[in-house]
């Protein structure tokens, strides 16, 4: 799912493109994307775009006469900017906005499709309360943290608490706290939370300036959760680049955590509900055990 940096991305690349100018239409290929019908869609034809937002992970564009078009990527939606009038691929193609200078095309391939379209006169409702890690002070920040005794991984992705964080950066946030993705927020001292802190600001400040860096010769064309220069989130058995221990994940449901075990949790393995029900006992609790059961597989030397 598209997080803080690549939303950030997204805005800034769209408003450069359509802010000031009108919508002047919007077309759409799958009735299921559109998630509200008061007031119609239609309603937002020929409207001048006044500022296209982030809110969480939802793009906002504030239209005139007090509308707002808020599209949420979900997983697998993407924006590509076409020529004016470009038309709607089959099967992927969700809706098209229309613009003088050119045509903003949704997608999503998944057969499964999550992303939406919402037309409201208030944005209330998509408010989630999270404070926005970028701006908010340690103090702030450790206010959030703390106000529900959870792990640190459903802290950071709940959007209660902090806003565009999702499964990917905050993978990368801990690694480069060097903190395990299952302390408990309550047990942290003012040393983990510090530390918590100033990799939030890095990864995100470091991520959002690279993806703007790939997308300034055009529009962002590789938004992805799985980037090959991540150390650890999708990068399963791979070697972490600050140790060289294999990086460990454990599964639940369709998300994924990655993470050092020697960097983040002082060599022990954090449980893997399926794995774990699977091997009982023989579930190994340290790297050692871990490597002498499964030995990672050797490089071809071809």
């Amino acid at each position: 799912m598209p997080e803080l940096p690549d939303v950030t991305v997204y805005v800034e690349s769209i408003a450069e493109r359509v802010k000031g100018a009108p919508l002047r239409a919007i077309r759409v290929a799958s009735p299921f994307v559109v998630r509200t019908f008061d007031p119609p869609l239609n309603a937002a034809a020929g409207k001048r775009v006044l500022e296209v937002r982030r809110l969480g992970k939802r793009i906002v564009f504030v239209l005139e006469d007090g509308l707002f078009l808020v599209v949420h990527l979900m997983i697998a939606g993407r924006f590509k900017w076409l020529e004016p009038g470009a038309k709607i691929p089959a099967k992927v193609g969700l809706a098209a906005f229309d613009f003088p200078s050119g045509t903003l095309l949704l997608t999503e391939v998944a057969t499964k499709k999550r992303a939406s379209i919402h037309l409201a006169r208030s944005l209330d409702e998509f408010r989630r309360s999270g404070i926005e890690p970028l701006d908010a002070t340690r103090e702030e920040f450790e206010a959030a943290l703390r106000r529900e005794n959870h792990t640190l991984k459903r802290s950071l992705t709940d959007p209660r608490l902090f806003s565009g964080i999702g499964n990917a950066y905050s993978d990368e946030i801990l690694h480069r706290a060097k903190l395990s993705p299952a302390l408990l927020t309550q047990k942290m001292s003012a040393a983990d939370v510090s530390a918590l802190y100033r990799s939030t600001q890095t990864v995100l400040t470091e991520w959002t300036q690279r993806l703007r860096d790939e997308a300034r010769a055009g529009f962002p064309a590789k938004v992805t959760a799985f980037r090959p220069d991540f150390a650890v989130h999708g990068k399963y058995r791979q070697p972490c680049p600050a140790c060289g221990t294999a990086v460990q994940r454990i599964a639940y449901a369709d998300n994924e955590t990655n993470y050092c075990p020697r960097c983040q949790t002082g060599g022990k393995l954090l449980s893997d509900r399926s794995l774990a029900r699977l091997l009982h006992d023989d579930w190994p609790r340290t790297i050692e055990e871990l490597e002498e059961k499964f030995p990672a597989p050797r490089k071809s030397s071809g």
